[in-house]
């Protein structure tokens, strides 16, 4: 049995050393996420314009709150020297006024996530682009995003968010 053992190391050997030399030109690249959506122009200029269309309707969702605290002050100080009809009614009057506020408060939170939801997605389209051409352009074997564990070595975040703030953005249809 001992001729076979020689012949097999050396199989095993050649295995090995052509796997280490295939691993050695593999070219990995990572790409966080989080920091593309952070810190990128166009993330933040997303952020910008969705704090600009939506700013005012939480300022008339703020005040139209403490209004209703107000009112719901009001009428605890009031209600020992109310009248039982006069009661009921401002009672009435302020679950009317809390149900069309959480009615505004939903309708406005639906029109935020719908706004932000478009607006990354852009983004992410910008993203993706950005990150196939540096594929492409330095002869990436593969790109990963959201890794649990990584070097800093392979990580690319940085020539991404430079490509993205560099590249002008794509003329928006119907704009």
């Amino acid at each position: 049995m001992r001729p076979f053992i020689a012949p097999l190391l050396a199989v095993c050997a050649v295995a090995f050393a052509t796997t280490a030399a295939g691993a050695q030109e593999l070219k990995i690249g990572y790409v966080n996420s989080d920091r593309l959506m952070s810190d990128s122009a166009p993330a933040k200029a997303a952020q910008a314009r969705l704090k600009a269309e939506f700013s005012k309707r939480e300022r008339d969702l703020a005040e139209m709150d403490a209004r209703l605290k107000a009112a719901s002050d009001k009428l605890k100080r009031d209600e020992p020297t109310l009248s039982e009809p006069e009661r009921n009614r401002r009672q009435r009057e302020l679950v009317e006024q809390d149900r069309d506020y959480q009615r505004r408060r939903r309708e406005f939170q639906e029109d935020v996530n719908q706004r932000r939801n478009e607006e990354l997605a852009s983004v992410v389209e910008r993203a993706n682009r950005a990150i196939k051409q540096i594929f492409d352009s330095e002869k990436y074997d593969l790109i990963v995003q959201d890794a649990v564990f990584f070097s800093p070595r392979v990580d690319i975040t940085d020539k991404v968010i430079g490509a993205l703030n560099n590249t002008p953005a794509p003329a928006a249809a119907g704009k």
